[in-house]
Order: structure tokens, then sequence, then C-alpha cells
């Protein structure tokens, strides 16, 4: 098996792709979305994360010779919050924006319209408290509607899924800025002695 860097970032595009599609179908079906420029949930200190969620990130800051340079402002970052997340102030804190939305991991996908089994083996939709109470009434039939018929991605089959590209990297669970800095390690440890890709760009 090919356990090349490029390989294992194309299987967890491709991971994060076939859910994309299956959050599209859930949120057609249910009528749940988020609201417009809210960053509440990105906003949560301590958000757990496995390095490989965050493997095309990495790669990405990687191929635009960015690597070092990020990975040294993680290890000068005080900030319990996500690294990516950027807030519209500190007065408005839960207002703001990711820095990269395309290379989000997967919790950040997952979290929001995906769903856990409770202690009954019921489908419990992740999702925060603005969803709950500001679209209740969809909110509730979604629920009903999840352990009926309508399909929904459930958390622990994508973490399944993303633990067999990279079993040692799918399931250690750290805070999300060290996840990010544990892929960034992990793409510069495995270029340390092999060539760069020929899309690499040298830092000026």
């Amino acid at each position: 098996m090919d356990n090349s860097i490029e390989n294992r970032v194309r299987s967890v595009e491709t991971l994060f792709q076939n859910l994309d599609v299956e959050i599209i179908e859930f949120q057609k079906e249910t009528k749940l979305g988020c609201m417009a420029g809210c960053g509440k949930c990105c906003s949560t200190p301590e958000i757990d994360a496995s390095p490989l969620e965050f493997l095309p990130w990495a790669f990405h800051v990687f191929l635009k010779g960015l690597a070092e340079e990020t990975l040294l402002e993680l290890e000068q970052n005080t900030k319990s919050t996500c690294f990516l997340y950027r807030p519209k102030s500190l007065a408005e804190f839960t207002l703001g924006n990711c820095s990269n939305y395309k290379y989000r991991g997967l919790i950040c996908r997952l979290f929001g319209f995906g769903a856990t089994t409770d202690k009954y083996g019921k489908l419990r939709i992740a999702t925060c408290n603005i969803i709950k109470e500001g679209q209740k009434e969809n909110y509730d039939a979604a629920t009903m509607a999840i352990n009926a018929n309508v399909s929904v991605p459930i958390f622990t089959e994508y973490y399944m899924q993303l633990s067999q590209i990279d079993f040692k990297l799918g399931n250690t669970f750290q805070p999300v800025n060290k996840a990010m800095k544990t892929a960034l390690e992990e793409v510069l440890q495995y270029y340390a002695y092999r060539d760069f890709p020929e899309n690499y760009k040298k830092p000026i």
C-alpha cells in the first residue's frame, strides 16, 4: 500500500468530498443550516481533533513554502481556540470565519450536520444551541427523520473511515492546534529526506 503523504492526503480529501455530498443532501432534506457569519462553534476552546484530518491543510501549507513559518506560529500561539478561526473582533468573538475553510478538519465538517448515537441507541444530531433553538421545528423534525429513514452522516463511521487511511494519525486525538502542529511535523519529517513535489513553492 502506498503510504506517501500525497496518497494519504488524496484519501482524506476523497473522504471529505463524500461527506460534503452527504451533508448537502441532509441539508436539503431537513432545511437545517448555519447562520451566515456565525463562528460560535469555532470560538469554542479546546476542540479535539486528529492530526490526520488536518493533513490536507498541512500539505497545502507545505506546498506554499509556509510550513516552517506556520509551525513556528503554532508553537508560539497561546490561544486555545482554533488557529484558523478569525473572529470579527474581540467584542464579537462568536462572529467570524475560518481562514482556510477549504482545508478545515473532519470535526469542523461534521459538527452541526452529523449524528452520534445516545445510550438508548437513538441518533442525535450533534449541533449547537443556535440551530436547536433558532430552527427548533426543523431540528425536531430532522431528529425524528434520521431515526426513521433520512440518511445522516454519523461521526463514528467517518472517523472509522479516517483511521483506515492512517491508523496512528487517525486515532490520535489532541487539542485542535496541537493536531495541526502534529500534521505539519508529519509532512516536514516525511520530506526531510525526500525530493519535494514538483508544485512546491520555495519560500522567498
